[in-house]
């Protein structure tokens, strides 16, 4: 990805800054402290984030961190990563510094870390409290400190930590940090003289994304031991799971917007298209629908993010610049209206759908073209990472063609053991067919061989079925072997063959968009490869009732609570999610406390939280 697509914090080269030299910090016991007491852990998990417990490995993770151990921790999107470093950022002594790759995304988990009553700031090129910022840290007073990598490896940083104490590191999103993570950012592998430069202060790093290679690297660069690796499963249950062949992008995406209704995102691979299916989308279904990529105006970027993540039924189309810096937590459905990157870049892109574990759904609409032009662009980048690169294709590839659970193949790809079937992915929902297509596929390949390797389908189709039109005469088409070889039965079956054998490499797309062989083609043509493909499937079924969405609403006291919290929100000038999550809202409607005690002991709501909003939603409660 090129940086003009990112948002980036601005890099901090040349002098530093007067006030970031100004350094006067007493001195700074750097002795490790014990570990705070169980009860006291439990406790501020209660207090500041209003959980009664853990989930997943969030405890192994912490108690790790408290005990000053370094650890790399891979857990799912929506798995509670932030908590693993907000909560000893509370106990530990010293302040938690946290690098992070974008400015939005820290400003999202300041908002949100503030809302718990957590003394949290930002130091980036955006804030224009710099000075306040680093006299606070200095005087001790930040449990949080967010930082950008570009800014975190400049000598004068690392003078100014030097000056109060750092309690933990916490490195985000740490798959930045590998050469072969599909987000490489060469500031992350800046960082290790800043972390070895506080031998004592223990590093975490988290990340959603890794597969065994990139894992490896990380724990490398960042000089974690291999011991510190915890693995959550990837798994994300909540997320339903379709993969569909791109027969009209316009028409597929109107209907899966038409059928959820909250908050959603579609990924498109070019400015130009993000700007045309947005308009589109908008005027098609009279959702509020707005444009994010990279070459919009700073300012219409910035408000149609803001006006995003405030909402609770607007669609964002986008370019992968859109996405990373986005802590929301509600929303309902991705959409890709081409292929992603990789397999991990499907995996975190989907994973932006149903952090608050409620149902959603992740759709990619792809066609043949889109690998074509993948396969292309592998040419374009360094050689030595040209055959990763083709795995990471190959593999993606493998998921799209399969007639197998989705989630398995993608649970598999990140080294796990899936059952067979999830349940809740399109070939597990609707079964399909396969078909043995090899010789089929011999006469597609001995078409495009005899041809000359540089005609459309179209041609090689007439050609095939044997219609002897003006350009098929002119060329002498007709007197080829393969002229008039395809069977009534075979017709239908051939385009979908030709998407298959271009996602798998076997034919590729020339200069002036003919198809000629590669890959394994000549392995089939000799025979020595077999082809199946998936049954073209059923036109889409007719439209799930709004009743039946994957956001289900229409209990009254429910909405009586959201209308509060979008209140609320306004008045603090913060999303609604920040506020309460739609989980929390529904015990509330089902519990309907009476009592600030009674609503204390519902899930997300903390101490700060419960003095701030718990008498205005006891209010509503009791009018229902």
């Amino acid at each position: 990805m090129n940086e003009d697509d990112w948002p980036f914090e601005t890099t901090f080269y040349g002098e530093p800054d007067a006030d970031m030299l100004d350094i006067h910090g007493p001195d700074v016991d750097w002795s490790p402290s014990p570990p705070p007491a169980p009860d006291a852990v439990a406790k501020a998990l209660h207090d500041v984030f209003g959980f009664s417990g853990f989930r997943g490995v969030q405890q192994q993770v912490v108690d790790r961190v408290l005990h000053g151990r370094s650890t790399l921790a891979i857990m799912p999107t929506g798995a509670g990563k932030s908590l693993t470093y907000q909560l000893p950022a509370v106990l530990l002594q010293g302040t938690c510094v946290v690098v992070s790759p974008l400015i939005a995304l820290m400003h999202d988990q300041l908002r949100s870390a503030r809302a718990n009553g957590i003394r949290a700031a930002t130091l980036t090129s955006a804030d224009t409290d710099r000075g306040q910022t680093m006299d606070a840290f200095r005087a001790g007073e930040l449990d949080l400190l967010y930082i950008a990598p570009e800014r975190a490896s400049q000598p004068h940083f690392r003078e100014l930590l030097s000056s109060a104490r750092v309690g933990l590191f916490a490195i985000d999103e740490a798959h930045c940090v590998s050469e072969w993570g599909h987000d490489f950012r060469p500031d992350y592998r800046l960082l290790r003289p800043l972390l070895d430069a506080f031998p004592n202060v223990p590093r975490l790093a988290l990340t959603a994304t890794a597969d065994h290679h990139t894992r490896s690297d990380i724990l490398a660069q960042l000089g974690i031991p291999e011991e510190g690796l915890i693995v959550a499963g990837f798994d994300r249950p909540n997320i339903r799971y379709a993969i569909r062949p791109r027969e009209n992008a316009m028409r597929q995406l109107k209907a899966i917007v038409e059928e959820n209704p909250g908050p959603g995102i579609v990924y498109a691979p070019t400015r130009a298209r993000v700007e045309q299916l947005a308009e589109s989308l908008a005027s098609a279904t009279g959702r509020r629908v707005l444009p994010y990529h990279a070459g919009l105006d700073p300012d219409v970027r910035a408000r149609n993010q803001a006006a995003f993540v405030a909402s609770e039924d607007m669609v964002m189309v986008a370019t992968v610049a859109f996405g990373m810096g986005i802590d929301k937590p509600d929303v309902r459905f991705v959409a890709h209206a081409g292929i992603p990157k990789s397999i991990e870049a499907y995996y975190q892109e989907t994973g932006r759908a149903g952090r608050d574990g409620d149902p959603s759904v992740a759709v990619m609409l792809w066609g043949a073209e889109d690998f074509a032009r993948a396969r292309q662009r592998l040419s374009e980048i360094e050689p030595h990472r040209q055959q990763s690169e083709r795995q990471r294709l190959d593999a993606l590839a493998g998921l799209v063609e399969t007639a197998d659970c989705r989630r398995a193949v993608l649970l598999r790809h990140f080294g796990e053991d899936p059952p067979h079937n999830c349940g809740n992915c399109d070939n597990c929902l609707e079964p399909v067919g396969v078909v043995d297509v090899t010789d089929l596929a011999r006469k597609l390949l001995s078409a495009v061989y005899r041809t000359g390797q540089s005609y459309g389908l179209g041609h090689l189709e007439k050609v095939l079925a044997g219609v002897a039109d003006d350009r098929v005469l002119q060329r002498g088409h007709d007197q080829l072997s393969v002229f008039g070889i395809l069977t009534d039965d075979e017709k239908p079956l051939l385009k979908p063959l030709a998407r298959a054998l271009q996602a798998r490499g076997s034919l590729t797309a020339t200069e002036h968009g003919g198809l000629a062989l590669g890959g394994d083609a000549r392995a089939i043509l000799k025979g020595d490869a077999a082809v199946a493909i998936v049954v073209p499937p059923k036109p889409e079924r007719k439209r799930r009732s709004r009743g039946d969405t994957a956001n289900p609403v229409g209990d009254p006291l429910f909405e009586a609570l959201r209308d509060l919290r979008r209140e609320l929100a306004q008045e603090a000038g913060v999303p609604p999610y920040v506020v309460f999550h739609d989980s929390t809202l529904r015990e509330m409607a089902a519990a309907r406390p009476g009592s600030l005690a009674e609503l204390g002991s519902i899930g997300g709501i903390g101490a700060r939280k419960l003095e701030a909003y718990g008498d205005a939603f006891l209010e509503v409660i009791r009018r229902h």
